[in-house]
């Protein structure tokens, strides 16, 4: 087979089972394969993006009939639940194959066919430990139990002892091959720790695979032989060469294969890092560049499984806060190859903080201030300065460390270098101030530099969001008046700045409204079959002048004497030191303090406001506090502050 071109890209998923409903680890793995497509296809790339179904097998078979169905009746109700998953998701598939499909059928035939007159495949008895859940074979270290059963170690069921005539494919005569073939390409199985798994247990020994089944009869009959059926792995794992056209398309196959990275779950490593290349050695096509193994999402330290009653639903959460908030998450939270524990506070922490604070509201200030400032038309800039230059300078390294953390498929990373360039824009906003100068005509073009500056940064990082956020990132380049959309910018001509008549903005709206942390873990946590409400959430953000900020007196406070409020549960009466004199105030923090450990502690306290009386007792003043799940915290100096001292 010819060498491909190298201006293609080719990104499978696992094909998953329809056994069952699909779940978050599902729609992980799904959504580092669409990143990896969209982010391929903006170098300019021509790409194929494959998912789908595994529709064969015993245990499709045995849950067809538990459910009083056919198995294909089963698997045409359980695939429309994935097709409408990756839909909600913006999963940018190009070919959603099925494995009862006739061409895939008619491919995996031909297959077994070339490789049984080739020698590769040979017809014996079989007799071992199988596994029905799983639909595999124990291998002969897993120990018998004292029932006289083994226990397969993936699932922790009961195996069946089988005996039967099967065809076998010859695994043993690929062992000194695909050792050679893993030392000279060490970047076959990544991360390295699961390519050491995979060499170890290669160098241990090879046996002879038992492929095809007489007891199952739902899945591809063998050529030739129909009592038997093509084991269900052996028919699955060679999709990722029918769906890209083999037997049936050519010019399609010769375009694409061989797969530039193949995503799985660590679970399936084995079957894609010993069983799959085996196969493909044997009917002589070029191996997969790279088997990408991810890890599992955990809730609660355990692997989500529906028999823990620990499994959640994705479909719950993007009925209330969309496709890209999920999709950042799982892919911020965890370098690819770890385990990660899906955490309800973690997930309102990433959208609040990162998205509704660090994305959202330089949006929202940047742009209102545009169109208040200038009706949304940046023109007359001011002479670029030292603080602007460095703005877009930083753009330009930021923007080489995220492709290359693209096509390295750290995509974690990739997201930790933009937030922090945004972060980085935040901190220009502040110490460029453009509210300061927005009144005087004579700094006019100097608030339009500023203004544009931060307008050019958020089209340029949003742009290097897209792979992930995509509808994230097209809402911005909307609001910045773009008139082309982010997928029609090759990543090579991505510049920081654009011409000033090109910003057309509008005035925007709250991309991330924050999230109420106990409304969603209470609507994620909904029996099955209920219907799931809208997640609440907290009121869209008003802002402030800073003139209407400098009004407020905010002080260091001391306290001298703190008691409970009588016949309450959250008020404490506290005696205050401010330095040129002594208050009172009342403040709702006894469920987070008790009065002794407040005493001589100091916080900040708006002195300014209007006195209030509070279960009878005049309270002058008003001190912070963060609501923890409720509950009021107090942020204390980690150093002693003269009581009275101003903070700004």
């Amino acid at each position: 087979m010819e060498e491909r071109s190298k201006n293609t890209f080719y990104v499978t998923t696992p094909i998953y089972y329809v056994n069952d409903v699909p779940h978050i680890g599902h729609a992980y793995t799904t959504i580092i394969a669409d990143a990896l497509a969209r982010y391929q296809r903006l170098k300019g790339k021509k790409v194929f993006f494959l998912t789908g179904t595994d529709e064969h097998g015993q245990k499709i078979e045995k849950t067809a009939i538990e459910k009083e169905l056919n198995p294909q009746q089963l698997a045409d109700r359980v695939v429309v639940r994935f097709k409408e998953l990756w839909q909600k998701l913006n999963i940018s598939y190009d070919y959603f194959i099925r494995t009862t499909e006739k061409f895939h059928e008619e491919g995996v035939q031909k297959i077994f066919k070339k490789l049984l007159e080739k020698g590769d495949i040979y017809k014996g008895i079989y007799q071992g430990w199988y596994c029905i859940s799983e639909e595999n074979f124990l291998s002969e270290d897993v120990p018998l139990e004292a029932d006289g059963y083994k226990i397969c170690p993936d699932c922790g069921r009961r195996a069946t002892m089988i005996e039967e005539e099967s065809y076998f494919f010859r695994l043993s005569a690929y062992q000194k091959p695909l050792l050679e073939f893993y030392e000279a390409n060490p970047q076959f199985v990544r991360p390295q720790t699961r390519m050491n798994e995979v060499v170890s247990f290669v160098r241990q020994g090879l046996k002879d695979l038992s492929i095809t089944r007489t007891t199952v009869k739902w899945g591809i009959p063998v050529p030739g032989d129909p009592k038997h059926t093509i084991y269900v792995w052996f028919d699955a794992l060679h999709n990722y060469l029918t769906g890209i056209g083999y037997d049936w398309n050519p010019e399609l196959f010769q375009t694409f294969w061989p797969a530039d990275v193949q995503l799985i779950g660590k679970d399936i490593l084995r079957f894609h890092a010993i069983f799959w290349p085996a196969f493909l050695l044997a009917s002589e096509l070029p191996l997969p560049r790279t088997i990408l193994g991810h890890g599992w999402w955990l809730k609660d330290e355990a692997k989500m499984s529906k028999s823990k009653g620990n499994v959640l639903d994705p479909n719950i959460i993007l009925e209330s806060v969309g496709a890209d908030p999920l999709r950042y998450f799982l892919l911020r939270e965890i370098p690819i190859g770890q385990d990660g524990n899906f955490s309800h506070e973690a997930f309102v922490h990433r959208v609040n903080s990162d998205l509704a604070n660090d994305l959202g509201n330089l949006v929202q200030r940047t742009l209102t201030m545009a169109v208040n400032y200038f009706n949304g038309s940046l023109e007359k800039l001011g002479p670029e300065e030292e603080i602007d230059k460095k703005l877009a300078q930083s753009f330009e390294e930021t923007k080489n460390r995220v492709y290359a953390f693209y096509d390295d498929y750290n995509l974690n990373r990739a997201l930790e270098e933009i937030w922090g360039y945004l972060n980085y824009t935040n901190k220009y906003l502040a110490e460029c101030q453009p509210w300061k100068i927005a009144g005087k005509s004579e700094t006019h073009p100097r608030l339009a530099r500023i203004l544009y500056q931060a307008a050019c940064a958020l089209r340029a990082a949003s742009y290097l969001i897209y792979p992930v956020m995509p509808q994230t990132t097209e809402k911005i380049w909307k609001l910045l008046g773009q008139s082309k959309k982010p997928a029609e910018i090759c990543a090579a001509d991505l510049n920081f700045y654009e011409r000033p008549e090109s910003f057309s903005i509008r005035r925007p709206e709250a991309l991330f409204p924050r999230i109420n942390l106990q409304e969603f873990i209470k609507d994620t946590k909904k029996p099955e079959g209920e219907i799931n409400q809208p997640i609440r959430r907290e009121e869209k953000m008003e802002y402030i002048s800073f003139d209407e900020f400098k009004k407020m007196d905010l002080r260091v406070a001391k306290v001298l004497a703190a008691e409970r409020v009588p016949n309450t549960n959250k008020l404490l009466k506290l005696q205050i030191d401010l330095g040129s004199e002594q208050r009172q105030i009342i403040a709702g923090v006894a469920e987070s303090y008790s009065p002794e450990e407040l005493v001589g502690k100091e916080f900040i306290i708006i002195a300014n406001l209007q006195p209030a009386v509070i279960r009878g007792i005049e309270s002058q003043g008003m001190l912070l506090a963060a609501e923890v799940e409720g509950k009021a915290i107090i942020p204390f100096f980690d150093r002693e502050i003269p009581p009275g001292t101003k903070v700004k």
